[in-house]
């Protein structure tokens, strides 16, 4: 019932938008999808339309402070995992425990984080190579009006050629605020394997 409904708004969203969806099939059980650019708070109704109209069932990383109150009921009903920032290292952690205990769904993450900063972080890269997860990449360009899912690609465990992919792809995406795209780059690509 929740499903049908989910998909009846997401098909009102997208007939009334400005936006055109676009998508390549994606894995039907599990997966990470990234969201990039991730440039604007915006960047989250697109994804739930996205993920309502093709049916996936998603979750994405929220900051423990959005789920305090009254939100916290619906963030996690509209499938939000909290994440507390101040101890980053436990978020993959957190994930992979949620997979481990049998929960099948599609983890959106946003690797820009707050949007800005001098590159990704790689939190999607090792959950995807920890739960061995194959990896949608999702996007958002305002200078096409398009947005959907793109590729989806097994990463490989060589960071900079999986990067170098994942560059490619985003190379012509703008996001809805041009100016706060970050680059897609790890940290992790500078170390020697």
């Amino acid at each position: 019932m929740l499903s049908t409904l989910r998909r009846a708004l997401a098909g009102t969203y997208w007939r009334l938008s400005r936006w055109t969806l676009r998508s390549e099939p994606t894995p039907a059980r599990a997966g990470v999808l990234v969201g990039a650019p991730h440039t604007s708070n915006w960047d989250f109704v697109l994804m739930l339309a996205i993920a309502w109209r093709l049916g996936l069932d998603v979750r994405w990383l929220g900051k423990h402070t959005l789920f305090a109150g009254w939100r916290g009921p619906l963030m996690r009903a509209l499938g939000g995992i909290p994440v507390d920032r101040r101890d980053p290292s436990r978020v993959v952690d957190d994930v992979l425990a949620h997979v481990r205990a049998g929960e099948v769904f599609h983890l959106v993450v946003t690797p820009e984080g707050t949007r800005s900063g001098a590159g990704w972080k790689s939190g999607f890269y090792r959950i995807a190579r920890a739960a061995d997860l194959p990896v949608t990449l999702g996007y958002v360009d305002r200078t096409t009006m398009t947005t959907g899912l793109g590729p989806t690609l097994r990463l490989t465990g060589d960071v900079r050629a999986d990067m170098d992919v994942i560059r490619a792809f985003y190379a012509d995406k703008a996001g809805l605020r041009p100016a706060l795209r970050t680059e897609p780059r790890l940290a992790d690509e500078d170390r020697p394997g």
